[in-house]
């Protein structure tokens, strides 16, 4: 089996261009696709009830408060409102942590699966060793994606600023946008990958990120476009259903509240919306392995001088 994975290894510390980064995500998102989903799903599964849950809060207290619009006659809606929106409330606040630890969870999972790829040369690894690199850098990975939500904070302070400026301000947030997807997702597989510490590995990735400027924002918008295709394309099929079923409510008054029907519906479809929305986040760090060791190998061509030195060894 280990044999078989080697064959079929997709080699990653390759000086690329352009297009043969967009090549390669897709290559390497077909070969291992099966196998990162199951261990998605493995380590997510707590998280995945727990999105259950917050759906069924957000989706309760929403559909709490239309009927009680509907219904403002009856005694007592006071009282109903105020539980509704300890309803939504609560759902908001528990959003908000689990999706922040689903967030830690998925971006180190994406980031170990590929540094495990690589070092195997292929899919000769368990899971348990996916979750052991990110187990043992757990502490830098905490404190990173803290200070990359602070980060995030500042960007939206400057695109709201950019937002005043007719086009250029458009076209400058995107770009912007996408160097600072690059570069936090380059910096985060240093961090991992070498083991460097957090500053050390912001700096690394800048390094890259910045002498390769326009590939590393290139691949991030084609490629995020490409995913964000893939994604609508998958949310197809129930955002129809869910869009008949409101289309049947609304035609025919259906009382909202009268009924556990509208709750299970819209609430397993906010789920798996956001379950997509998680899964799309995997997807997008792989970008970023890709820009890692296509990046690396141009700056410091570790694996060219290993092959070289392997030829050398074999003549003599």
């Amino acid at each position: 089996m280990q044999r078989e994975n080697k064959d079929n290894y997709i080699e990653l510390r390759v000086n690329r261009d352009f297009g043969d980064m967009i090549t390669l995500y897709f290559d390497f998102f077909k070969q291992n696709l099966k196998k990162f989903t199951n261990i998605f799903i493995g380590y997510n599964g707590i998280f995945l009830i727990g999105l259950l849950l917050v759906s069924y809060l957000l989706v309760s207290g929403v559909i709490g408060l239309i009927s009680n619009e509907q219904n403002t006659f009856l005694d007592g809606v006071g009282f109903g409102t105020d539980a509704y929106l300890i309803y939504f409330g609560l759902g908001g606040v528990l959003f908000f942590f689990i999706f922040l630890m689903v967030a830690i969870l998925n971006y180190s999972l994406s980031t170990s699966y590929m540094i495990k790829y690589e070092e195997y040369k292929g899919q000769g690894f368990n899971k348990e060793e996916v979750w052991q690199q990110i187990k043992s850098n757990l502490g830098n990975i905490v404190l990173f994606i803290l200070l990359i939500l602070l980060l995030f904070v500042l960007l939206m302070v400057v695109a709201f600023i950019l937002a005043f400026i007719p086009l250029v301000g458009m076209l400058a947030q995107y770009v912007l946008q996408y160097f600072i997807m690059a570069w936090v997702g380059v910096s985060f597989f240093v961090m991992l990958k070498e083991k460097r510490g957090i500053i050390e590995a912001l700096g690394e990735g800048w390094n890259l990120v910045t002498k390769n400027f326009w590939t590393a924002v290139g691949v991030n918008f084609i490629l995020g476009l490409l995913i964000g295709l893939l994604i609508m394309v998958v949310m197809i099929i129930p955002g129809i259903l869910v869009g008949i079923y409101t289309f049947h409510v609304v035609q025919n008054d259906v009382a909202l509240g009268s009924s556990i029907v509208p709750t299970i519906i819209y609430t397993l479809g906010t789920c798996m919306f956001l379950i997509i929305a998680v899964y799309s986040q995997c997807l997008s760090q792989f970008i970023n392995g890709l820009l890692y060791f296509s990046l690396h190998e141009k700056m410091y061509n570790l694996n060219s001088r290993s092959k070289i030195d392997q030829i050398g060894l074999q003549d003599q």
